[in-house]
């Protein structure tokens, strides 16, 4: 115990920088992510902006990269992370890494998300003239605009789980301060106390989601 006192001032560094890292990462592949949902939602057989050969190349992105354990992805995208912000390590090619990962993740989530509003919404829109742009942000997105809540609340959990493996290859944060002073040192009050600290983390996040996502449903 006396050494995680010690440890406090590293341990809340180690906070602060998973909060900056996820909250990075989450904006970076939140829009990511809703670019490739709409994308897929748009283009599929029947939908508003209907185009069979981009859907498939989307499709075919999403089903093969988004399997991929990101043990492995943070391995096999360190080239491209090095070329993109000029190093394959640290928390800059870490953001990248886990942006990329996560934008086709929630890519998915966002397709399956939209495709939950009641079809006869969007033929109402489109019979009085309204165009794609206009469907888009003022039915589309206010309709599902709670399961999509949810959706993004499921993949900061994810991003929280991402931020802790990139520990392993230079990446801040919680993670690499449990597996630096804990783990490594055979210490398991520390390696608790960090993991401790991210179950409340995510149960906060956890928390606010559903009351939001309570909020958006209940208008």
């Amino acid at each position: 115990m006396d050494s995680l006192i010690d440890l406090l001032p590293e341990l809340w560094t180690a906070a602060a920088e998973t909060l900056y890292i996820v909250g990075l990462t989450l904006f970076f592949g939140g829009l990511g992510g809703l670019l490739v949902g709409l994308g897929l939602y748009l283009t599929r057989a029947g939908s508003i902006l209907e185009n069979r050969s981009v859907f498939v190349v989307l499709n075919l992105l999403v089903n093969i990269f988004r399997p991929i354990p990101f043990i492995i992805f943070l391995a096999a995208a360190q080239p491209l992370a090095r070329a993109v912000v000029g190093t394959g390590i640290g928390n800059a090619a870490i953001i990248f890494t886990i942006s990329l990962a996560a934008s086709f993740a929630m890519g998915r989530i966002v397709e399956q998300n939209l495709l939950t509003v009641t079809p006869g919404v969007i033929e109402a829109a489109r019979s009085v003239g309204a165009g794609p742009i206009r469907i888009i942000f003022t039915v589309l997105l206010p309709e599902a605009l709670g399961p999509l809540i949810l959706g993004y609340t499921f993949i900061f959990v994810a991003l929280v789980d991402m931020s802790a493996v990139a520990g392993y290859v230079g990446g801040g944060g919680l993670g690499n301060f449990a597996l630096l002073y804990g783990y490594r040192q055979f210490n398991p009050v520390v390696t608790w106390a960090a993991v401790l600290l991210i179950i409340v983390l995510v149960q906060l996040v956890q928390f606010l989601g559903n009351s939001l996502a309570r909020k958006a449903l209940r208008r």
